[in-house]
C-alpha cells in the first residue's frame, strides 16, 4: 500500500468510528514508515498512539484502577515536559574535537551493538554528561544522539520540575524517569547544575540534598533501554557522587583553529556562497578565536544575509560574502561578550 492509501483508510475508519480497524491500520502505517526510512515520523506516530491508548475510555475507568492511575500520571508529566521530539540531526551536523568525537562515536556504537553486549552480560552506557561553555553544542549533541539512534527525546521543563514545596522536586523527577522507562526514550536535562549541586555546597540546604539523593537512586535503576543526557556549563558545581554515576562525560569546549575551519565549511557546505575576495583563511579564523560555535555560526550567517541585501541583483553568479562585514560582526560579538 502507498502512503496515500494508508491515510485514506485511517480517515475512513476514524470517521466510521471503527476502533479496531483504525488501530490496526495505524500500526501498519507506522511499520510502513519505518520500512521506508521515515523513522522520526514513525516514532512520533507511535508516541501519539501510546498516549491516546492510555487516555481513552476515561468514562469507563474506575477511580483507583491501574488505568485511572496511569491517566493521572500522564496528566502530571505533561507540564513537566518542555518538548517531546525526534531528530533528523546526524554526526555530520556536529563539529567536535577528535577526543570528543571518539567518545561520542563509542557511546553510539554501544547502543547499536546492544544485543552483542547483552549476550556477554555487559552493560550499555546510558548516562551521559556534556559540559563546557555556553554555545558549544551541548544541546545539538543531544539532538544528534536522538537522530543517530532514532530515539524519542523528552526535554525536561526545569521551571516546572523545581518546586518550593518540600519533596515536590524529587517527586517530579521520579515521574519523568517513569515516563522515560515506559517510552524507552531519552531524557534531556539542560542546566543540570541547578539540580545536582554539591551536597555540602556553601549555599546548599536539606531539600537540595534530598534532590541529589533522588537523582542518584533514579540513575541506579534507570532501565538499559532508556537514556539520560545532562548538560551543564558548571561541572565543578555538581556533586561528586553524581558525577561518578555518569557512564561518560564529554567536554565540549570553545573551538580552536581546526574546529573553526570545519564550522565555516559546514555553514558553506552547499556551496551557494563564496567570499568576496581572496583573503587569508588564517586571518578569518584568528578573528573568530575565543568565540563559541554558536557565536561564530550566527555572525557568519548574519554576514551572508547582509551581503545578500547589499547586492542589487542576484543573477546566476554565486553571491559573495562581504568579508569586512563578517569581521565587523565578529568584533561586535566579542565586545558584547567582553572577550579580548
Amino acid at each position: 500500500m502507498s502512503q496515500q492509501d494508508y491515510i485514506k483508510d485511517i480517515a475512513r475508519f476514524g470517521l466510521e468510528n471503527d476502533q479496531d480497524k483504525l488501530l490496526s491500520t495505524l500500526n501498519e502505517f507506522i511499520e510502513h514508515n519505518k520500512n521506508t526510512k521515515k523513522i522520526n515520523f514513525a516514532l512520533q506516530l507511535q508516541s501519539l498512539l501510546k498516549d491516546s491508548l492510555r487516555k481513552q475510555n476515561n468514562h469507563l475507568m474506575k477511580v483507583g484502577s491501574p488505568t485511572h492511575y496511569q491517566t493521572l500520571q500522564d496528566r502530571e508529566t505533561d507540564e513537566l515536559i518542555l518538548e517531546k521530539l525526534t531528530s533528523d540531526y546526524t554526526l555530520n551536523n556536529l563539529v567536535l574535537t577528535e577526543d570528543a568525537a571518539d567518545k561520542l562515536n563509542n557511546f553510539l556504537e554501544e547502543h547499536r551493538q546492544s544485543e552483542l553486549l547483552s549476550k556477554y552480560n555487559l552493560p550499555v552506557s546510558n548516562k551521559l554528561l556534556f559540559y563546557g561553555p555556553s554555545g558549544c553544542g551541548k544541546t545539538l549533541a543531544s539532538y544528534v544522539i536522538a537522530g543517530e539512534l532514532n530515539k524519542l527525546m523528552i526535554v525536561v521543563n526545569l521551571g516546572a520540575i523545581v518546586s518550593s514545596k518540600l519533596g515536590e522536586t524529587s517527586k517530579n523527577l521520579a515521574k519523568i524517569f517513569r515516563k522515560a522507562a515506559q517510552e524507552d526514550c531519552i531524557i534531556f536535562i539542560d542546566e543540570f547544575d541547578s539540580l545536582g549541586k554539591v551536597r555540602d555546597y556553601s549555599q546548599d540546604h536539606a531539600e537540595m540534598k534530598r534532590v541529589v539523593n533522588t537523582i542518584l537512586q533514579l540513575f541506579d535503576y534507570l532501565p538499559q533501554s532508556s537514556m539520560v543526557i545532562a548538560a551543564t556549563n558548571q561541572k565543578d558545581m555538581l556533586d561528586e557522587a553524581l558525577l561518578r554515576r555518569f557512564d561518560l562525560s564529554i567536554s565540549l569546549e570553545l573551538p580552536e583553529k581546526e574546529q573553526i575551519e570545519k564550522l565555516i565549511n559546514l555553514v558553506l557546505q552547499e556551496d551557494q556562497f563564496i567570499f568576496d575576495k581572496k583573503v587569508s583563511k588564517t586571518a578569518l579564523i584568528e578573528s573568530a578565536k575565543g568565540l563559541s560555535y554558536y557565536s561564530i555560526q550566527k555572525t557568519l550567517i548574519n554576514a551572508i544575509k547582509r551581503s545578500l541585501f547589499a547586492i542589487k541583483s542576484v543573477k546566476s553568479i554565486k553571491p559573495k560574502i562581504d568579508t569586512q562585514i563578517w569581521k565587523d560582526l565578529l568584533e561586535q560579538e566579542k565586545n558584547a561578550l567582553a572577550i579580548k
